[in-house]
């Protein structure tokens, strides 16, 4: 099965959402997007349900050479989060990392501000007591996520939900200890990469995000 872009793979996954919200586990729901690729995802799960929609930025740190493998993850000022099996495989160590981590970080901190428009970073006056549904296009070595649901869990919400179209097993298996519950639609056994199940998988631009939010009301 391979989605004809995100927006498709949004409609899919809200559909499982709403059977998940009519079993009670999504009482008074919150959509959290991972920015960029999880925006247009997002949107259509939280337009399903009726919920409003936020963001999260997260950035992906990525091999020396390889920045689409993720060996870590930054979200907000939290301190990064490292797949230490990886390291160890890879013969790397978060001090040679650190200058890829201050350029994330960077970079975090400029699409926070353009994507927040203003508003201050999602914080616990939004996700106390709520039910949290994070979405993301797609699950590889999952250590964005995981980076993504310890943030969330620090900000108190009542239940933490990761909703995906599409990942690998195991690393969805393993984010059931971050998670509440794991909502991964499609789970191939020769997974390799999330494009690979897209056959629209260009990258969303900032325009793309800004415009969905103007839409959803998130953004002014």
């Amino acid at each position: 099965m391979r989605y004809f872009d995100r927006r498709h793979a949004g409609e899919a996954l809200a559909t499982r959402c709403l059977a998940l919200a009519r079993t009670g586990v999504l009482a008074d729901p919150l959509v959290v997007a991972l920015v960029r690729g999880g925006v247009p995802v997002a949107a259509e799960v939280a337009r399903a349900l009726g919920a409003p929609l936020e963001v999260l930025v997260a950035r992906k740190i990525g091999v020396p050479g390889r920045p689409e493998v993720g060996v870590g993850a930054l979200v907000g000022e939290e301190p990064p989060v490292f797949d230490a099996g990886a390291l160890a495989a890879l013969g790397l160590t978060a001090e040679r990392l650190s200058e890829d981590v201050r350029r994330e970080r960077a970079e975090l901190r400029r699409r926070q501000e353009t994507y927040r428009a203003g508003r201050p970073p999602l914080g616990a006056a939004d996700v106390a007591g709520r039910a949290v549904l994070l979405v993301d296009d797609g699950l590889a070595t999952g250590v964005t996520a995981r980076a993504a649901l310890r943030f969330l869990r620090g900000l108190g919400p009542a239940r933490l939900v990761l909703a995906v179209p599409v990942g690998d097993a195991a690393a969805a298996a393993a984010l059931r200890e971050e998670a509440d519950h794991v909502e991964c639609l499609h789970q191939p056994r020769n997974f390799r990469a999330v494009g690979e199940w897209y056959l629209d998988f260009d990258q969303v631009q900032d325009a793309e995000v800004l415009s969905i939010l103007r839409g959803s009301g998130t953004a002014v």
